[in-house]
């Protein structure tokens, strides 16, 4: 028997039509320009949580956690175990993102979620192994003793702002039947970022740089995803976080990191997680909305600052003014999965329950940001977010420093070294710690990427101290090789939907998988 929390339905849809697990992650965004969800989510007992999740290993919680959003008719036990077993075989710590606790050593209990262990040292490894291994799966099942001529097969479109392109491309590498396609905004990621993506050498990927911002790229993907003639010639399938397959992933760590941090018991803790695309954050919202005891989930922004506008306003507005900071990743203007959270806040405050009609509000809402620019939500609504977030805005300065206190005061390990989007997170729990005045409270900030991937920023904030080595003391030998291989990449002179359609075509026809 499926559950109501194993079918799923668009954001902006005001009727009833459902969708499988399969057509969710095969398709990726809906076909009225919504994202897809659980109108339900699955509520687990405190009794299940501390009495057994708890003991888990990472793959055996994941197990767990998935299996309430994937019926066994779509994916066996025994099936899901392997690719979650596949999945985190490829991760360097045994506990796939290990808590480095207390690392300040003075009883502040600021907990430091490493989830930089994966091939491409960022957290979109937790989730794109994953879902790099169930495109394989659905694809090998769909295209089981079929001729070559009518085998199905995927385009993976996708846009980066610095690391999911990376983390894509090492899921989808090589893969049967998939050719990858990730856009990325010319000079606005790190060199590491981009040579990780541009010297892949597999034949089924291609990196195209687009001369424009993050905000154009995702448009772009978006755009093409809506455009059916194209999707219907190329079956085009999303590896963004607008893929919900990677909020799924994703809301394993909570509940691992929790546990870790209380010692398995019952505790105050608050997450403290730095946002640009809000993918990361909302993975913790279906964590505690199924039971998981958080105090509170806090975005941590640069100065992009539309999620901290929005809880403070009530007002939720783009614009092309992107500024340009330390944490690059987070330098996004329109944060898409903000749009499934508000789903379920109109769900909750102001469609009384009635999925229905809060697709029509949320419809509504990105109807008015498509053709003003903006759109504004009753009082109610913030309410009901603040019930389960705070947010902090931290500026290039303040993320400097950042990097540079951990640096010198941390004494597990001692010399912890900061990427700056990680810094944004701390330094919005330091600010926590001395405003909540309470020892008790358990602060996790999350680790987004290694360090390496950010020299420039890095190198600035630690450079003058004394016995200092980026080369020694961050650069890992893996990352240290690439700028030695050749890289292959893709220049798109404006960012045009169009043109980026042409290039690929061009492309495939090259690829000829």
């Amino acid at each position: 028997m499926v559950s109501p929390s194993q079918v799923y339905r668009s954001t902006r849809s005001s009727t009833e039509e459902s969708k499988s697990f399969e057509e969710v992650v095969i398709q990726g965004l809906a076909a009225d320009g919504g994202l897809f969800i659980p109108p339900s989510i699955p509520a687990v007992s405190q009794e299940t949580l501390f009495g057994k999740w708890a003991s888990l290993s990472f793959q055996e919680l994941a197990f767990e956690i998935m299996r309430l959003y994937i019926a066994k008719e779509e994916i066996p036990d025994s099936d899901l175990k392997s690719l979650i077993q596949r999945s985190y075989s490829t991760f360097r710590s045994s506990d796939v993102t290990p808590l480095a606790k207390n690392v300040t050593g003075n009883e502040d209990n600021l907990h430091i979620l490493e989830l930089f262990h994966g091939p491409t040292y960022a957290f979109k490894d937790v989730a794109l192994q994953f879902v790099g291994n169930l495109f394989e799966y659905f694809l090998q099942r769909t295209n089981k003793d079929l001729p070559t001529e009518k085998r199905k097969k995927i385009t993976v479109v996708g846009a980066t702002s610095g690391d999911t392109g990376s983390a894509a491309i090492y899921g989808l590498r090589g893969k049967k039947d998939i050719s990858v396609f990730i856009l990325y905004p010319t000079g606005r990621i790190s060199p590491i970022q981009e040579e990780q993506m541009t010297t892949v050498p597999d034949k089924n990927v291609q990196t195209l740089s687009v001369k424009g911002t993050f905000d154009n790229c995702q448009d772009i993907v978006k755009a093409i995803f809506g455009d059916k003639e194209f999707n219907s010639r190329h079956n085009v399938g999303a590896v963004n976080s607008i893929n919900w397959a990677r909020i799924l992933a994703q809301m394993t760590y909570y509940f691992y990191s929790y546990f870790q941090a209380t010692g398995g018991k019952t505790g105050k803790v608050k997450f403290v997680v730095p946002s640009g695309n809000f993918g990361d954050i909302l993975a913790g919202y279906f964590a505690k909305k199924m039971g998981l005891p958080v105090e509170k989930l806090v975005i941590a922004t640069n100065e992009n600052d539309i999620l901290d506008r929005f809880l403070k306003s009530g007002t939720y507005e783009r614009s092309d003014k992107v500024a340009v900071t330390l944490s690059p990743a987070m330098d996004i203007l329109i944060s898409s999965n903000f749009e499934r959270l508000l789903w379920y806040l109109a769900k909750d405050y102001e469609a009384n329950g009635d999925s229905l009609k809060a697709g029509k509000i949320c419809n509504s809402w990105f109807e008015q940001l498509k053709t003003q620019g903006k759109f504004t939500v009753d009082k109610a609504i913030i309410a009901g977010a603040l019930n389960d977030f705070s947010s902090e805005r931290v500026s290039n300065a303040q993320t400097s420093e950042s990097i540079k206190k951990m640096y010198k005061v941390s004494v597990n390990p001692e010399k912890y070294i900061l990427d700056p989007h990680t810094a944004v997170g701390v330094c919005a729990s330091e600010r926590l710690i001395a405003t909540d005045n309470d020892k008790s409270l358990h602060y996790i900030s999350l680790s987004t990427a290694h360090p390496a991937k950010f020299a420039d920023a890095v190198n600035a904030a630690l450079s003058t101290y004394a016995g200092y080595s980026f080369e020694n003391d961050v650069l890992p030998a893996e990352l240290k090789k690439l700028s030695t291989l050749k890289k292959k990449i893709k220049l798109v002179e404006k960012a045009d939907k169009e043109l980026v359609k042409s290039v690929i075509e061009e492309e495939l026809a090259k690829m000829d998988l």
